[in-house]
């Protein structure tokens, strides 16, 4: 198996393994399928902690609204009546005005937030550094696991216009966002590798070779952005250690510089003919009258 790092620009994103007689136009909609499957996935754990401290999504009609406005409009949120929280609800006021106030209690908050870190380490960027593949079956689950939670939590479900509810039903509308912006289209998407565009006509192994042991730093782009940067010679980790090591050297050398004294070669110690003059018996003869 070909194990690729896949980043976004230079940032690692995930770990992926093929076989290298994978056709590139599969592998590079499976690449993009995890990569904004981790994207969604991202994108409900961080409604879902607005969710956990302010309750449910206000009618589109209702958000930004002060209570006098909503008063005077005569304006209902009905949705929030029926999606109560389990155990009750908690009042804390969403000063955004996005959400109706109702959190959760502690004990649901506490439900969702353990899923939410659940579901982040699973699609963390850390697993890179612990050499795991994420697979789209690791991504479901995660997805799945936040699902289970806000089911818990909410019986009766979220408001259809709520973004949870929708990224649930694949019917998010990220037009507009910078959310929007990071999501690659599959039939948009481009690979990467060694400056070079792992063309979709071809295989894997047209670029790396037979080896199945290789790994390779694939980079995934949207069409028409042009070649990605090169990877750095160095890792900044690597640069740092460097720079370190030329400091501490130059640190040494103005040390040997200011001690650079020749006092210490009047020493008899450093005579090089003393060894000489003791055998002559001249080692002490002091020129001078008596």
């Amino acid at each position: 198996m070909v194990l690729l790092h896949v980043k976004r620009g230079d940032e690692s994103q995930f770990l992926l393994q093929a076989p290298g007689s994978t056709e590139l136009e599969e592998l590079t909609v499976r690449v993009t399928r995890v990569y904004n499957a981790r994207l969604k996935v991202q994108r409900v754990c961080s409604e879902m902690e607005e969710l956990a401290e302010h309750g449910i999504f206000l009618p589109p009609n209702m958000q930004g609204l002060t209570d006098d406005q909503i008063e005077e409009l005569k304006l209902r949120d009905e949705w929030g009546e029926k999606c109560v929280p389990s155990g009750g609800s908690v009042f804390k006021k969403d000063d955004i005005g996005r959400r109706n106030g109702q959190a959760p209690n502690e004990k649901m908050k506490e439900v969702l937030k353990k899923t939410i870190e659940e579901a982040r380490a699973i699609i963390s960027k850390k697993q890179v550094e612990a050499g795991v593949c994420v697979t789209m079956e690791m991504v479901k689950d995660a997805l799945d696991q936040l699902r289970g939670a806000v089911m818990i939590v909410y019986p009766m479900g979220l408001p259809p216009y709520d973004p949870i509810r929708m990224e649930f039903e694949n019917k998010e509308d990220l037009s507009g966002t910078q959310a929007g912006l990071n999501v690659i289209e599959e039939s948009e998407a481009q690979l990467w590798w060694a400056a070079k565009e792992l063309r979709r006509t071809k295989k894997l192994s047209d670029y790396v070779g037979k080896n199945e042991k290789t790994k390779i730093i694939a980079k995934i782009q949207q069409r028409g952005q042009g070649a990605p940067a090169r990877e750095p010679i160095i890792s900044s980790a690597e640069q740092k250690q460097l720079m370190l090591y030329y400091h501490r050297r130059q640190e040494e050398l103005k040390k040997l510089e200011e001690n650079d004294d020749d006092s210490c070669l009047n020493s008899p110690w450093a005579d090089n003919t003393a060894l000489k003059r003791h055998f002559h018996g001249v080692k002490d003869i002091k020129w001078r009258p008596r």
